[in-house]
């Protein structure tokens, strides 16, 4: 399980370990920037100055600064007035060591810094001068000329304003023959560490090739503009032991891969033991995202779906589906008798549903307290008195809205995401979809590369769709309906609304990467038994 933390979060978990006599805060900086150091070398082998002289793993001994023209690599180190800044020394110091030819700028005041960063400020300055960081050094382009490495230890996961420099000014321009690398420490500089925002004016801050973070992940890191500013995320341990009691609110956490095992079926079972899911439909010509819903639940191993259908769209839908089952549904009162079969555990409502119908359909699929799934027009359907839904809704329900649909249920809560983030921590996807979830009193799915999924009781998920697990092949018509049949598929099998609606993301994502450039939806519930059986080999 891999929590993402808050800035708060990460400090106390490096205040207990202070405190508790683990480790000193030296210590934990001397870590974190031989962490950076590595990195940098894993990363881009072909930028390593070459190991300390003697062959060895200590650093030498820090020598009087020797001309740029005898060194192999050029780094410049941006340090800021905080801790950040004292990793940021500690990483010039140990390149140094390393052969490179280091410039160090430091914004702020020497004297200010804190204790720890001050010591180390004092250490590099026995190897090397310190310049004053400037927004005139900036724009003239003096801090990355002749660079081959920039390093981004000016604030970190502890920023909390905007900031003030022209950072994106040091982003490596090919036309000035800039081919610089930007590493940042712990956070791009002007990226909120809660959020993945950017505090004050857009396109200020760092663009980063390569982040490096400690202990584990940040929300910033996956949401929002995060992913986009860090580049690539490693994280590297410092030594820190994880602590239960970070606060009143759990952290939030990466979906992870489900067990095969889980999702397999035992012997001696039979189709009822997984459920059977009704996924209701929308008329002539609107029933393609409906069917979609259905392959997906049935692909994922629910042991029965019916597709229900107006009379207008029975023989369309006949002659597409096989496995899947037809049921005339044409209003509220036949969806009501149908509901007597207590064998029918899940519903599904939305894909191609139709606001109209969604709005007759949805009240009594709510009555029969199944396991439920409001997507798309059944969530529409109810723009004009969110209320009104949220009146019906009951713990086994999941609504899994896109943006314009969270906006239509939730206005005020989306007003405050989308606002401008002027100071950190910013309000952040996190807690926009926890605050829906207990105004609707069930599972929500905000969906996006930054999926997140809350319970009522604030439990948490984030499927960030980012970095390595990018797929950009799901912005394709009918996908998003493949994901609400992966959550009905998993609900008929038994699972928690918040566990089905992570598994469904995590395995909708596992589709997309698997089958790659091309994807349409149709291919996603196909792919999926190809995706079980890599991972069960």
């Amino acid at each position: 399980m891999t929590e993402l933390l808050t800035a708060t979060q990460m400090r106390a978990i490096e205040k207990a370990a202070i405190d508790g006599g683990e480790v000193t805060g030296l210590e934990l900086m001397e870590r974190a920037g031989a962490a950076v150091v590595e990195a940098i070398i894993e990363e881009w082998p072909q930028l390593d100055a070459g190991a300390p002289p003697d062959g060895g793993s200590a650093p030498r001994p820090a020598a009087a600064p020797r001309d740029i023209s005898e060194k192999l690599k050029r780094a410049v180190v941006l340090c800021g007035p905080g801790n950040n800044g004292g990793d940021g020394f500690v990483v010039a110091r140990l390149l140094e060591e390393r052969g490179w030819a280091v410039e160090v700028f430091l914004y702020g005041d020497a004297v200010k810094l804190p204790t720890d960063a001050h010591t180390n400020y004092l250490r590099w300055s026995a190897m090397g001068a310190v310049s004053p960081l400037a927004s005139s050094t900036i724009e003239e382009r003096r801090v990355s000329q002749r660079a081959d490495l920039l390093i981004d230890a000016l604030f970190g996961i502890g920023l909390t304003r905007p900031v003030e420099l022209p950072l994106v000014a040091l982003t490596a321009d090919p036309a000035l023959g800039e081919t610089h690398k930007t590493v940042a420490i712990d956070l791009p500089s002007g990226v909120c560490s809660d959020s993945g925002k950017e505090l004050g004016e857009e396109g200020r801050g760092i663009w980063a090739d390569l982040t490096v973070t400690f202990h584990a992940p940040k929300r910033g890191h996956t949401l929002a503009d995060g992913p986009a500013r860090c580049g690539r995320l490693l994280v590297k341990s410092i030594g820190l032991d994880s602590h239960d009691d970070l606060g009143a609110m759990s952290p939030p956490v990466l979906t992870a891969a489900p067990e095969v095992a889980s999702l397999a079926k035992g012997q001696g079972a039979h189709k009822f033991t997984y459920g059977h899911a009704l996924v209701l439909s929308g008329g002539a010509g609107r029933t393609g995202a409906a069917r979609l819903a259905a392959r997906g639940a049935l692909r994922v191993g629910a042991g029965l779906v019916t597709l229900g259908v107006p009379s207008s769209a029975q023989m369309e839908v006949a002659c597409q589906i096989t496995a899947v089952m037809l049921q005339r549904v044409a209003g509220a009162d036949v969806l009501a008798e149908i509901l007597q079969d207590e064998r029918i555990n899940t519903l599904c409502l939305g894909p191609g549903l139709g606001q109209q119908r969604a709005r007759d359909l949805v009240p009594v699929a709510l009555a029969a307290k199944r396991a439920t799934i409001l997507d798309a027009d059944a969530l529409s359907a109810f723009a004009d008195d969110p209320r009104q839904l949220f009146d019906l809704l009951h713990t086994q329900c999941v609504l899994t809205p896109h943006a314009g649909e969270f906006a239509r249920l939730f206005p005020d809560i989306a007003d405050r995401l989308a606002a401008p983030a002027l100071k950190g921590p910013a309000f952040s996807k996190v807690d926009a979809t926890r605050e829906a979830a207990r105004r609707a009193g069930c599972s929500v799915l905000f969906k996006g590369a930054d999926t997140v999924i809350a319970d009522p009781a604030g439990l948490c998920s984030v499927h960030a769709a980012v970095y390595a697990r990018s797929a950009p092949w799901l912005a394709t018509a009918g996908s998003g309906d493949v994901l609400a049949g992966f959550i009905t598929g998993l609900l008929a099998r038994g699972l928690s609304p918040h566990d089905a609606a992570a598994t469904a993301a995590w395995l909708h994502v596992e589709c997309a990467l698997a089958f790659g450039a091309g994807l349409i939806a149709e291919d996603l519930p196909e792919e999926l038994p190809k995706v079980l059986a890599r991972r069960s080999s």
